[in-house]
């Protein structure tokens, strides 16, 4: 037997105690036998649980290779995540808790996050003239305001590419041109397991390597002065000079349940990096359901991630 076929050969079973099993959010194989008794009514009644700004008519238009979920309906991702709880208990709890690897540290209440996604959503909008169906590039280490990005982006109906902020100018290239991004959202550097990463100056190299659709940079200052940065006239601008203004409310785009979310790039490692487009209605859908019945996360649980945001 091979090391792999070792590594691949498992035969122990752990079980969950009492306690566990008690709290879980499905504690019997009843989910299983629904799914498969009528999907299309067991995906229905997941969806249902998102708030729609329009209900759906068909659940699924299923053409081989395309499915098309919840294709009448109209919602807002952002909207989703944070609109929703503005109003109820949760207002002021945590919606996420970051430690950087200095040990600093951040909180940003739900409320505070809505307050910032607002604001640079109308940034975008309104100093950049972003509009629906517009591609952003997100290239940033993992701090809050990559979180404040992505929803930004959601918010008024911009397509975003993540690209993970450990890859090269040259890879940062190919996506920004695959992805058709007219403007890039990154940070002077960033830290990963005790070393800076010159995110800016990775930027601008892999700017220079050729034409692309780029009109705009917005660089967050995370590292701070230590970290000397070239600025184009024209092109680069300091989000935090940016988010300096007074809250305004920025309404959320209605978008079809099948407008792209997101586009996600494959690693390349095995050619040319793939995009995989993520359309709204059917990945909220998904995401919801699985954060309820794979992690089995409750209200009052803490979600550790340890994952790269552009992975």
């Amino acid at each position: 037997m091979t090391s792999i076929d070792t590594l691949s050969y498992e035969k122990r079973s752990f079980k969950a105690n009492e306690v566990f099993k008690f709290k879980a959010n499905y504690k019997d194989q009843s989910i299983y036998e629904n799914s498969k008794l009528d999907r299309l009514k067991f995906w229905e009644k997941q969806a249902s649980n998102l708030h729609w700004f329009k209900k759906w008519d068909t659940v699924l238009e299923w053409n081989r290779p395309y499915a098309k979920w919840f294709q009448e309906g109209e919602l807002n991702a952002s909207y989703n995540c944070l609109d929703v709880h503005i109003t109820t208990e949760n207002k002021n709890k945590a919606a996420i808790i970051w430690e950087g690897e200095n040990g600093n540290t951040v909180t940003l209440t739900y409320y505070q996050l809505y307050l910032e996604v607002n604001k640079f959503a109308n940034v975008l909008r309104n100093n950049f003239s972003i509009k629906k169906g517009d591609r952003i590039t997100i290239y940033m280490p993992m701090i809050p305001q990559a979180i404040v990005a992505i929803l930004a982006c959601a918010r008024i109906g911009a397509i975003h590419s993540v690209v993970f902020g450990g890859f090269s100018a040259n890879s940062l290239y190919d996506r920004v041109i695959d992805s058709d991004s007219s403007l890039i959202i990154t940070a002077d550097g960033g830290v990963r397991r005790g070393s800076i990463i010159p995110l800016k100056e990775i930027t601008d190299q892999a700017l220079s390597m050729g034409i692309t659709p780029v009109k705009k940079v917005i660089v967050v200052n995370n590292i701070g002065p230590s970290m000397k940065i070239n600025k184009m006239k024209g092109r680069d601008e300091d989000y935090e000079l940016l988010m300096d203004s007074p809250f305004k409310y920025c309404p959320p785009e209605s978008m079809n349940s099948e407008d792209i979310l997101f586009i996600l790039y494959t690693s390349g490692t095995t050619g040319k990096p793939k995009g995989i487009i993520h359309t709204t209605g059917g990945y909220l859908t998904h995401a919801k359901f699985s954060a309820k019945a794979v992690f089995d996360l409750k209200k009052e649980d803490i979600y550790w991630c340890t994952a790269d945001i552009g992975w």
